[in-house]
């Protein structure tokens, strides 16, 4: 709003003059009330494209989630799907790996042969080959990091619909008290 003074040129000697107010709509105001308006709906709708792209990646993949899982036979669409997927692929790894992760376990291990035993080589050393646990964990970390990925999506997802939202609300109330002031 600007306020234009303009003195009151009818008044006696000796007297103050009036002040009258004239309330014009200042320009400012409108462009940034419609352009939070424009940014808050496009925000919500981003969002939406957002939650809409994760979930339909999701359902492609065709992933249930196992008997053992915190939610057990669910297919794997939404953040808490998400998590209970992840949750139980980690812990599967920890079981496979008796409780070492990647980092605590030797890269090379020993070579067995099909009774069990140590394989040598020529100077009685024993043949070290890739640790084969070592390298499922890769596998793990992979899934559950693209698991936790999708989790982090829907949560942009979430803030860019609140935000939007609150900007489309404030722009709003920005033009509705601008509207108001000038009938004033």
């Amino acid at each position: 709003m600007s306020v234009i003074n303009t003195p009151d040129v009818t008044t006696p000697r000796g007297e103050a003059p009036a002040a009258e107010l004239k309330l014009r709509p200042n320009r400012l105001f409108t462009f940034v009330a419609i352009f939070a308006m424009v940014i808050g709906f496009g925000s919500v709708l981003g969002g939406i494209a957002g939650a809409t792209f994760t979930y339909r990646q999701a359902a492609v993949e065709n992933i249930t989630t196992p008997d053992d899982a915190i939610f057990p036979e669910v297919p794997v669409r939404g953040p808490l799907s998400m998590y209970a997927q992840s949750d139980i692929i980690t812990h599967h790894q920890l079981e496979r790996t008796e409780g070492l992760r990647y980092a605590e376990m030797d890269r090379m291990v020993p070579m067995v042969d099909e009774a069990g035993e140590v394989v040598l080589d020529e100077a009685g050393e024993a043949v070290m080959v890739p640790n084969e646990t070592r390298l499922s964990w890769i596998d793990a970390t992979s899934l559950t990091t693209v698991l936790n990925l999708g989790i982090m999506a829907y949560a942009l997802a979430a803030f860019a619909i609140v935000i939007g939202l609150t900007l489309a609300a404030l722009g709003f109330i920005v033009l509705k008290l601008r509207r108001s002031a000038v009938a004033f």
